[in-house]
């Protein structure tokens, strides 16, 4: 026997609405026949045809060779090449301007200057971010750049070296290569006597909770660390020995970490980015970490 409850009832109007039903009841519930809005079913239609249209003018459908090329021809990549060339084309004279003139004339000429520094900026948070930050403050075992304290130097030119060839960059040959010695590692010093002389670096800035300098103290410094570091603590930049009398510190100040400083000794690596970066995104980056604030 058919079900009931599927049979078709007659098309009636409903009483409560006065809407026509479809016939189709359930249970005794009905259906009412309220059809779409026709101008939502005639947007519907035309946004089907929109895009069928549109897979036919562009790229759209996968295949085993790629996919559609559309009857346009047209694709993202050769738009962004199209684009990257114009700007190319556009800033072509400024940078033949910043390729020919020295850091200083580019330092000088505010035209020059803005578009080093819109240059550089780009290039610093492409390359140089992610170690020394978005703002160039650094952390810990990254420099600061915004201060005024200079490993290998804060001048124009001492800047652009640093940038160019790096530091420990091996596959450079004029890269900064020298380094700290690793005075526990290699058992130049005892344990006892790299505490001393941890006590005594940290009397260089007048650290708090630091100990009275002793002879003992004294006398390791200078057979150690004088010939880098000078003999009032102040640093060599072109040795990359950092200046000892301040308040910044690359590692940390405390003296658990001085002490591991001076037993492991080494240095950063930085990349020789001459390897990566053109000669004026090497000049524009220059200028700009000049400018970040610290720049001598």
């Amino acid at each position: 026997m058919p079900d009931k409850k599927h049979e078709k009832s007659k098309v009636r109007i409903d009483a409560h609405s006065g809407v026509p039903t479809t016939g189709h009841e359930w249970d005794g519930i009905e259906e009412l026949n309220t059809p779409l809005p026709r101008w939502w079913v005639w947007t519907f239609w035309l946004t089907v045809l929109w895009a069928i249209a549109y897979t036919i003018v562009y790229p759209a459908w996968p295949t085993l060779s790629g996919g559609t090329h559309g009857l346009f021809g047209w694709n993202s990549r050769n738009q962004l090449t199209q684009e990257v060339t114009q700007l190319q084309v556009t800033r072509a004279p400024i940078f033949a301007k910043l390729k020919n003139a020295s850091l200083e004339e580019i330092e000088a000429n505010p035209d020059l200057l803005s578009a080093a520094r819109m240059v550089g900026a780009a290039a610093f948070a492409n390359n140089c971010a992610a170690c020394h930050g978005a703002g160039g403050a650094g952390s810990k075992g990254y420099a600061n750049l915004n201060d005024d304290d200079w490993i290998w130097g804060g001048h124009l030119n001492e800047i652009r070296a640093t940038i160019e060839h790096g530091a420990r960059w091996e596959t450079d040959k004029a890269t900064h290569s020298s380094s700290m010695p690793a005075f526990g590692r290699d058992g130049l010093l005892t344990p006892d006597q790299i505490s001393i002389l941890a006590d005594h670096v940290r009397t260089f800035a007048e650290l708090p909770d630091t100990v009275a300098p002793t002879a003992e103290g004294q006398k390791l410094y200078d057979d150690n660390c004088a010939a880098c570091h000078g003999i009032e603590g102040k640093g060599n930049t072109e040795l990359g020995a950092p200046n000892l009398t301040d308040a910044i510190w690359l590692y940390g100040s405390d003296k658990p970490t001085i002490i591991s400083r001076i037993k492991n000794g080494g240095g950063g690596v930085m990349p020789a980015w001459s390897e990566k970066l053109d000669e004026i995104t090497i000049k524009a980056l220059s200028i700009y970490v000049h400018s970040l604030g610290g720049g001598q």
